[in-house]
C-alpha cells in the first residue's frame, strides 16, 4: 500500500479498481493507495493526517463509534472536478480499514446537485421531507443520537418541524407567531435536540415538485471519544449475533431507508397534489402507497431496534430523568394523532416531578410505542391517561387506556416476539412492547400490563428511582 507524500498532479483513475487505505484510533489517514493518497495531499492534508473528504471522514466516524462496518458512496472536488466513489469501512484494530471502488473523477461524473448541496448531503446525519408549509412528512434519521428525535417525528408527521427542536437564533421570533418563519430566515439556523450533546444546523433546500429538504448539519461529527477496546467489544458482540439478525438490522436497515423514505415521500406529494391537480382516485392510491411504505419503514426499524437490544452487552446509557417530563413530552408528540380520533390525553399537572435514571431517547421511545397503541386500540371519543409516581422500590409512569382490554392469556402473549394478538392491517409489526419490555430491563426496571377484559390496559414501565434528585 503506498503512501504519497509529495503534491502531485491528480490522476486518471479507472472506475473499476481497487483503492485500499487504513486509518489510526484518532480518524488520520495514515497509509493509502493512489489516487486517494494524491486527493488527500491536494486537499491541504498530509499522510499521516486527518482525512481531508469530509463525507469519508463522516464515514469512518461513524464506523469507528459503532464498531459495524458500513458503506457508502462519497463525492468531493479534485482541483475542480468532482470526484465520487463507492466507500466501504471495516473496524481495523484502534482504526479502520478502508476500500474505494468506482473510482470515477471529471465533470462527466457530476450529479444533478450543486456541489455544496452535494457535499450536505454527505455529512447530514438527518434529511427532513417538508410541505410547502414546513410541515413533517417523513424523516430520515441516520444518527443514534437522534433517535429521540427520530420517534418524535415519526410520531408527528403533520406538525412543523420546528415543533420538535430548539432554534437558537430565531427562538424570539417564532414565539410570537404561529408556524415557522420563512424558509430562508431559518436556513443555515443553528439548533439544538433534546437527548443529543451535539450542536446542529439546518440547512433547507427547495425541492422542484414543491416543499422542501431539511437537512440536519451536526457542528461536530464526534463529541464522544471512542477507545480501542469499545470498538473492539463491540464488533465482538455483533459478531457473535446469528447472521440472519445482522444482516436484516445493520446491513439490509440502512440499505432499504434511503429509497423507502423517497417512496414515502414521492407517494406523499401525489397524495397532497403539490405536485398538480389529481383525480381523487390517484391521490387515494398514493395515501396507500404511502402507508405501505411507512408500515414497511416501521418494520425497518423495528428490526434494527431488535438487533440492537438482543446484541450481548446491550447497554442504554443512564441519564437524571424526570418521568413526568417524558409523559408530558410524549402525550405532546401525539397530540394531533389523539385529537384525529376524538381521544384526549391526560397528562400529570405541570408541576408534578418525578426523578427516575433510565436513557431519555429510549424512555420516550417506550412511551411513544405505549400512548400510539392506546390511542389505535381505544374507542373514539375516550380518555388515554398517563400517570406517574414513586415509592420506596422504584419510580414508575402508567399508560391506561379504556378500550377492551386484555384478557389473562392475551396479557401474557402482549409481549412475545411478532405476536398481535390475532389483529391485522393495523400497522403494528408486533414488535414494539417485546422492545419496550427489553429496553425497560435493560434499564434496569420492568413494563408490565395489568388488565380485564372490557376494562381498558394499564401498562406501567418501572425504573430505578433518582435518590439524588
Amino acid at each position: 500500500m503506498s503512501a504519497l507524500r509529495e503534491r502531485g498532479a491528480a490522476p486518471s483513475t479507472p472506475g473499476g479498481g481497487l483503492i485500499r487505505a487504513r486509518t489510526d484510533g484518532g480518524d488520520r489517514l495514515i497509509a493509502a493507495d493512489e489516487p486517494l493518497a494524491g486527493l488527500q495531499l491536494r486537499c491541504g492534508s498530509a499522510i499521516p493526517g486527518l482525512i481531508a473528504v469530509p463525507a469519508l471522514l463522516a464515514l469512518v466516524r461513524r464506523v469507528r463509534r459503532t464498531g459495524q462496518a458500513a458503506s457508502r458512496m462519497i463525492l468531493s472536488v479534485d482541483e475542480g472536478h468532482f470526484v465520487t466513489a463507492l466507500a466501504s469501512v471495516t473496524p481495523h484494530g484502534e482504526g479502520t480499514a478502508i476500500e474505494l471502488t468506482h473510482w470515477q473523477r471529471g465533470e462527466e461524473t457530476a450529479t444533478d446537485l450543486p456541489v455544496p448541496e452535494a457535499l450536505l448531503h454527505h455529512v447530514a446525519e438527518a434529511e427532513i421531507l417538508l410541505d410547502e408549509e414546513q410541515r413533517v412528512i417523513v424523516a430520515d434519521v441516520r444518527a443514534a443520537d437522534l433517535s429521540g428525535l427520530a420517534a418524535a417525528l415519526e410520531a408527528g408527521r403533520g406538525r412543523f418541524w420546528t415543533d420538535f427542536v430548539t432554534i437558537d437564533r430565531v427562538s424570539d421570533l417564532m414565539t410570537a407567531r404561529q408556524g415557522p418563519l420563512h424558509w430562508r430566515l431559518l436556513d443555515d439556523a443553528p439548533f439544538t435536540v433534546e437527548g443529543s450533546k451535539r450542536g446542529w444546523r439546518a440547512r433547507i433546500i427547495p425541492r422542484g415538485q414543491g416543499g422542501f429538504s431539511l437537512l440536519a448539519i451536526p457542528d461536530v461529527i464526534e463529541t464522544l471519544p471512542s477507545s480501542s477496546a469499545a470498538s473492539d467489544e463491540k464488533a465482538d458482540a455483533a459478531n457473535a449475533q446469528p447472521g440472519w439478525n445482522r444482516l436484516l438490522g445493520r446491513d439490509l436497515a440502512p440499505t432499504l431507508r434511503q429509497p423507502i423514505t423517497r417512496i414515502i415521500a414521492n407517494a406523499e406529494t401525489i397524495r397532497t397534489r403539490l405536485a398538480g391537480p389529481l383525480a381523487e382516485e390517484y391521490a387515494s392510491y398514493a395515501r396507500d402507497i404511502a402507508d405501505a411504505g411507512r408500515h414497511l419503514m416501521s418494520l425497518i426499524e423495528d428490526l434494527a431496534d431488535l438487533e440492537a437490544v438482543e446484541a450481548p452487552g446491550f447497554s442504554p446509557a443512564p441519564d437524571h430523568i424526570d418521568l413526568a417530563d417524558c409523559a408530558r413530552r410524549a402525550a405532546g408528540i401525539l397530540s394531533v394523532r389523539a385529537q384525529e380520533r376524538g381521544i384526549t390525553l391526560v397528562t400529570p399537572d405541570a408541576a408534578a416531578c418525578v426523578p427516575a435514571i433510565g436513557e431519555f431517547r429510549r424512555v420516550l421511545q417506550v412511551l411513544l410505542n405505549l400512548v400510539t397503541n392506546a390511542i389505535r386500540y381505544s374507542p373514539e371519543g375516550t380518555r388515554v391517561t398517563l400517570e406517574t409516581g414513586e415509592d420506596a422500590r422504584c419510580a414508575w409512569i402508567a399508560v391506561q387506556d379504556e378500550g377492551q382490554g386484555l384478557d389473562a392469556e392475551q396479557a401474557v402473549r402482549v409481549f412475545e416476539k411478532f405476536e398481535r394478538l390475532g389483529r391485522s392491517g393495523d400497522g403494528g409489526t408486533g414488535l414494539g412492547l417485546y422492545i419496550s419490555r427489553h429496553l425497560a430491563r435493560a434499564m434496569g426496571g420492568d413494563l408490565v400490563v395489568t388488565s380485564a377484559a372490557g376494562e381498558g390496559a394499564r401498562f406501567e414501565l418501572t425504573l430505578p428511582p433518582d435518590r439524588a434528585a
